[in-house]
């Protein structure tokens, strides 16, 4: 081994996942690295180049790695000595989705893939580095803070929940694949592949896959005259077949195939070569997948030039919070994911509308309120939202208010087609008592806080839960700033919204059996919104307004920072935060599985266990209302 390989090996082994590996075998794949020296400035790869064959390991310097999101470029992160980047290859097959720029004078190691792969299917605990890593898109899953070495994934996400949501996220796959048997020609297998545009074909012995045949073994093997179109399939097939479970997840499917050295891999009844195919999974089903991560879905969105083309997006962000549902990620990070593909399609919504109507008279903000101002909207429920425009001179309000109402009737309809139902109550910026100018805002909040009882029919506590959508952030500010000044010491206001909060029915009767709905179209149904999640809701909104909490729309980390504020009652708030995650993931899943808002859940449905767990979360109802009443004078609208 000559000098520089063996102070390339000396340089990898003390990083990860190279330590896993002995000193030969680094001393093996050094010397087929290439040194890569880079000039100040210098782009090793950019967004949308064909991919390398190589990964790389900073040796000396710093890479920047970056991306161009809204015509800016973002630094994503900062690689240094020791740390890996590049490895888009290892997993998929489109080009680099991140620009990779000498931050300084550097020096990085190019190491073949071709190289490198052996080692990377044969020894797990590297496998295992790449494949936690991947899964978690953290700098190093073993240890955060200590290990030196990085690895950065070349995977673009909004967020680190996002990155969860792409590793657990389930693949579609073909489930008519091309069978066929060992005695079969090479030359009917191909006139089949060719009729159906199939480039592979999966050979089975009584219903159990032995092997499979691939484009590339009709080149390699039938083409270059190795073996003649008449011979048997048995002779040119690879085997054995890896497989795998239908719910295998798209990070799964790409290491297995790395490990392997495959490009297919065939689904079974119990994910054994003992069980009966139900299917393929190609590369490209994995290219498909990648398309329907969240930060692709958002891309898609910015893009979207009708309401059809926004319909679709908000179908694959159904699938994709049931597949995540199903694999058990936290809804918190789910809600996450959601909130900001319908909050980025409310956005398109109003540009497409502005588009459409012209530049706007005047700064505005779109507001969503309700579910989606708390980024709670995991299903298409009805929309909610107000418009709030600058003040402008009294000659101009009346045309400046027209274009802003017809904004919101287009805006409005647009969503109504993308499938979120208009509100029942009128409560949009469609609506001209919901649309009008900050002046006028700033004095309906006043009315509503300062004389809660004059306004009780048009005070509804949804307009408490925003979150702006598009337009000026100052003039959401503003409104914050209105809320929070009139809830100071406002005890006329808490006195109402307590009682508001405590006013919903019972969830339990006294002999702890649910109350159900008594007549109408749910008869015998439990309202989950109304008796389970308002309360948690109504009180959690009441305590934040009380302690001066501002930033937090979200019921769950409204119930999680009050438990940081008011520390007394920590195990309250934590129980209550708990509870709201359990009760939504049920009405999440009723209404998945039923196309609806899974407001009302069929009892008779829920197995034993459900329906136990759904009381349990019920318990810390109780407790939060005993709260309200010792915190706050409840006495004039009691």
């Amino acid at each position: 081994m000559n000098s520089i390989a063996e102070h390339i090996a000396d340089f990898l082994k003390e990083y990860p996942p190279f330590n896993h590996l002995t000193f030969q075998e680094l001393s093996e794949i050094a010397t087929s690295i290439r040194v890569v020296n880079l000039e100040k400035h210098k782009t090793l790869f950019q967004i949308n180049d064909v991919l390398h064959d190589s990964f790389y390991v900073v040796a000396s310097g710093v890479i920047n790695l970056s991306v161009i999101a809204d015509a800016e470029e973002t630094l994503l992160n900062k690689c240094h000595e020791g740390d890996i980047f590049g490895l888009r290859p290892f997993f998929a097959k489109n080009n680099y989705m991140m620009t990779a720029k000498a931050r300084e004078e550097s020096i990085v190691y190019a190491i073949p893939i071709a190289t490198f792969r052996p080692f990377v299917a044969n020894n797990s605990e590297v496998l295992n580095f790449l494949l936690e890593s991947f899964a978690t898109n953290t700098p190093n899953p073993k240890d955060k803070e200590n290990l030196r070495g990085k690895l950065i994934s070349d995977n673009v996400y909004y967020s680190d929940q996002q990155s969860e949501m792409q590793y657990f996220q389930s693949l579609n796959y073909n489930n008519s694949p091309i069978k066929t048997t060992v005695s079969t020609a090479v030359k009917e297998i191909a006139q089949l592949m060719t009729e159906t545009l199939m480039n592979n074909a999966i050979v089975c012995e009584n219903t159990f896959p032995i092997g499979i045949v691939t484009d590339s073994d009709m080149r390699s093997k039938i083409a270059t005259g190795r073996f003649p179109v008449t011979a048997s399939v048995d002779q040119i097939m690879s085997s054995p077949v890896i497989t795998v479970q239908e719910n295998v997840s798209l990070a799964e499917a790409q290491l297995l195939m790395l490990k392997h050295n495959m490009t297919h891999l065939c689904v079974t009844q119990d994910g054994t070569n003992k069980s009966a195919v139900k299917g393929i999974i190609s590369e490209r089903d994995l290219v498909i997948a990648q398309a329907s991560n969240p930060g692709v879905l958002i891309k898609e969105i910015k893009r979207s030039q009708t309401s059809k083309d926004l319909k679709q997006i908000r179908e694959r962000l159904s699938d994709i919070i049931q597949n995540s549902i199903h694999k058990n990620i936290p809804l918190s990070h789910i809600s996450n994911i959601a909130s900001e593909i319908n909050m980025a399609i409310i956005k398109r919504s109003v540009e497409l509308s502005i588009l459409d109507l012209g530049s706007p008279p005047a700064r505005f903000a779109w507001l969503s309120i309700g579910s989606q101002g708390r980024k709670e909207q995991l299903l298409l429920t009805d929309q909610d939202s107000i418009l709030i425009f600058e003040d402008v001179s009294p000659d101009k309000y009346r045309d400046v208010k027209d274009y802003f109402l017809k904004l919101g009737r287009k805006t409005t309809a647009t969503l109504e087609k993308v499938g979120y139902e208009l509100c029942p109550n009128g409560h949009m910026g469609s609506n001209m008592l919901w649309c009008k100018s900050l002046t006028d805002w700033t004095k309906q909040y006043n009315s509503w806080m300062n004389t809660p009882g004059e306004n009780s029919n048009d005070l509804s506590s949804i307009f408490f839960d925003y979150e702006i959508a598009f337009g000026e952030q100052k003039i959401e500010e503003s409104i914050t700033t209105t809320v929070f000044k009139n809830a100071k010491n406002n005890t006329l206001f808490f006195d109402f919204l307590g009682n508001d909060a405590l006013r919903k029915n019972s969830p339990l009767s006294f002999f702890k059996n649910f109350n159900v709905e008594e007549e109408g179209p749910n008869k015998n149904k439990f309202d989950i919104k109304t008796r389970a999640l308002m309360p948690l809701i109504d009180g959690a909104r009441l305590f934040v307004l009380n302690y001066d909490i501002k930033g937090i729309n979200n019921t769950y980390l409204r119930f999680k920072q009050l438990a940081i504020t008011d520390a007394k009652h920590a195990e309250i708030y934590l129980n209550c935060a708990e509870a709201f995650l359990i009760l939504s993931k049920i009405r999440t899943l009723e209404g998945l599985k039923n196309d609806d808002s899974g407001q009302f859940i069929n009892l008779n449905e829920l197995s034993k266990i459900d329906k136990d767990k759904l009381k349990a979360a019920l318990a810390p109802m109780k407790e939060l209302e005993e709260l309200i009443k010792s915190k706050f004078q409840l006495t004039q609208f009691s």
